[in-house]
């Protein structure tokens, strides 16, 4: 294991989405926080909510990264300041102090449909700006890193690839309550799960295409689609709602708890996850951790952090999910396969060799500066 880093002080740690349960930026936050800690680096998370600081919400974000956060650089200049959400580093270099960014994915920029406008253009314009200061780029798939080289091909000597971990996912342990919730919900035992918002670029409407065309073939199945609102989800709903009109078994959750949220994922037939455009992808391989055979699209980097261990169809292919949803249904053999191979597939994936490339980015960035 690398020494602790050498620092003068602690890293100053983005922590304005640690409290945001249902992002995947505050999972990474939290998880890649314990992680360092556990390694020996000190943090000084900047934002907290325990700071009475904390800027909840883009709107105050914005204003307190642009406003706030340089005069706490300042006051205290730390020897790196790790800012974790994609874009979001002051406007302007602090003195003595590095600058590490993570880096997500591009959807604004290559799903520019997907997201508000406003978002696209605060995106588009603080990205630019905040990869001129950055010293070190961290992007949580090699997909990730050729996107942003693909359109700021002067940052590749500065992009380091670090994957998530899956390792915060076990067994879920469920209280009396959650066990009640379950079991009102009477699912059948060979249920498809998909996990995640409904929003566009998700692109829910492909497993309801496949519903649909096995419905009308006479090989339904229940479908369980579990996650929040989003933009652009409207037409999603509305179709949901159709279709359960016409007796179709589809059942839209809305947001759960991490606990109902692994327990639906374990107890699925199978999971489900065909996202036109994924910067890493963690619920398919938080269900192959959990042992449920996964089903993904060919799109981003799914296929990258896959791997064998799961089918992947094309995100337009309709009939091809269906076949595959089909076919795996009616092979407990195959699901059986499935579920051992994406076990081994998930295992590679810690958060300590998260924290390790993390560590080895501050190195690198401390170096630079």
């Amino acid at each position: 294991m690398r020494r602790p880093v050498s620092t003068p002080g602690p890293i100053a740690f983005d922590a304005t989405l640690w409290d945001e349960p249902t992002t995947g930026i505050g999972l990474y936050t939290r998880c890649l926080a314990e992680a360092l800690q556990a390694q020996g680096v000190h943090l000084d998370r900047m934002g907290a909510r325990r700071s009475g600081e904390h800027p909840r919400g883009v709107q105050k974000r914005t204003p307190w990264t642009l406003a706030t956060l340089p005069k706490l650089l300042k006051a205290s200049p730390p020897p790196v300041y790790h800012a974790l959400s994609n874009f979001n580093l002051p406007l302007r270099r602090t003195p003595g102090t590095a600058y590490v960014l993570t880096v997500h994915d591009l959807v604004p920029l290559d799903l520019p449909h997907t997201v508000s406008t406003p978002f696209r253009w605060q995106f588009r314009l603080w990205l630019a700006r905040s990869l001129m200061l950055a010293d070190r780029l961290v992007c949580i798939s090699e997909r990730t890193r050729q996107d942003l080289v693909r359109r700021f091909p002067q940052v590749e000597p500065r992009t380091v690839v670090v994957p998530n971990g899956v390792d915060h996912v076990n067994a879920p342990t469920l209280d009396a309550a959650d066990e009640d919730f379950l079991h009102a919900l009477n699912l059948p035992k060979d249920y498809v799960l998909y996990a995640g918002s409904l929003d566009v670029r998700k692109n829910v409407d492909l497993v309801l295409d496949a519903q649909e065309r096995l419905h009308a073939r006479g090989r339904p199945f229940s479908l369980v689609l579990a996650g929040q609102s989003w933009f652009g989800s409207g037409t999603v709903e509305t179709r949901i709602a159709r279709l359960r009109s016409e007796g179709l078994d589809v059942r839209a959750l809305g947001y759960q708890t991490p606990a109902i949220f692994y327990a639906l994922m374990r107890r699925a037939a199978l999971f489900v996850f065909p996202s036109r455009y994924e910067g890493f992808g963690l619920p398919p391989l938080e269900a192959m951790r959990l042992g449920t055979p996964t089903v993904v699209s060919t799109a981003g980097s799914l296929p990258e952090v896959c791997g064998n261990a799961a089918p992947a169809v094309d995100p337009d292919d309709a009939e091809g999910l269906a076949a595959v949803i089909d076919r795996l249904l009616r092979s407990p053999e195959e699901r059986r396969a499935l579920s051992e191979a994406g076990q081994r597939q998930a295992a590679k994936f810690t958060w300590a060799r998260t924290a390790e490339g993390t560590r080895a980015a501050y190195d690198a960035a401390l170096r630079h500066r």
